[in-house]
């Protein structure tokens, strides 16, 4: 899709969200959740059902997946899932997920038009960092910023605003890239201008229903861009 936005020519920053937009995570997330699962005593869950419940952050993934399977009590099973989680995510951490397509051109573009980026993700930090590092993202951001390194995550705005901080940026001209009604909740709620990538997660709900100011096909739509031109020039 043709993205449209308005007054680009005024960013300063962007904010790119991981998982789903930058980085098919999918087959990480499952793994480690069904290893978990398997240690519960509980039994696996297929791709699409793991898929519908990212986004949240890894806690309320773990507690999507007891729920749904019929667990009494998951809040008192968490404690022991999350240590087990933990354990078996550092094990499989970046071995069955892949870089989207058209990931780096738009990493690239957003660069060659001269905005510091960060990484905002409700992936926890050191699970973040270490993905970006071995799939060769990391060098194209100046922040990297987990779902544990702040008090609140992704829908709450608290995320963005800190990072807006943190790059020394007005949230009006620092613009959010996601794939989910986390991220374009959170960039309304902060003021940030959002665009929203089509291949992403968004628990099973249409993407063009989250709010957004445009769709992208792929990120690498970014390098023609009319906005980036503009920023580019100004």
């Amino acid at each position: 899709m043709k993205p449209t936005l308005r007054n680009t020519s005024q960013l300063q920053a962007a904010i790119i969200d991981l998982d789903g937009t930058l980085v098919d995570t999918l087959g990480d997330f499952v793994e480690a959740l069904n290893r978990t699962l398997a240690e519960l005593h509980l039994p696996a869950l297929g791709r699409a059902q793991v898929e519908r419940m990212i986004g949240k952050g890894s806690e309320n993934l773990l507690l999507s997946a007891m729920a749904h399977l019929g667990e009494p009590d998951p809040a008192a099973r968490l404690p022991a899932a999350w240590a087990a989680y933990q354990r078996h995510y550092l094990h499989v951490n970046g071995r069955f997920s892949q870089v989207f397509d058209g990931a780096l051109a738009g990493l690239q573009a957003l660069r060659d038009a001269g905005l510091p980026l960060a990484c905002v993700t409700n992936k926890p930090l050191a699970f973040a960092q270490t993905l970006l590092h071995d799939k060769g993202l990391a060098g194209f951001f100046s922040h990297v910023f987990g779902g544990d390194s702040f008090e609140r995550k992704k829908p709450d705005p608290l995320p963005l605003l800190k990072t807006c901080e943190a790059l020394g940026t007005a949230p009006a001209r620092t613009l959010m890239v996601g794939d989910s009604q986390n991220d374009g909740l959170a960039a309304r709620a902060a003021g940030c201008p959002v665009v929203l990538v089509t291949y992403g997660y968004n628990h099973g709900e249409p993407i063009a229903e989250a709010p957004h100011d445009a769709l992208l096909d792929s990120l690498a739509q970014l390098s023609q861009w009319p906005g980036l031109a503009n920023v580019q020039r100004a």
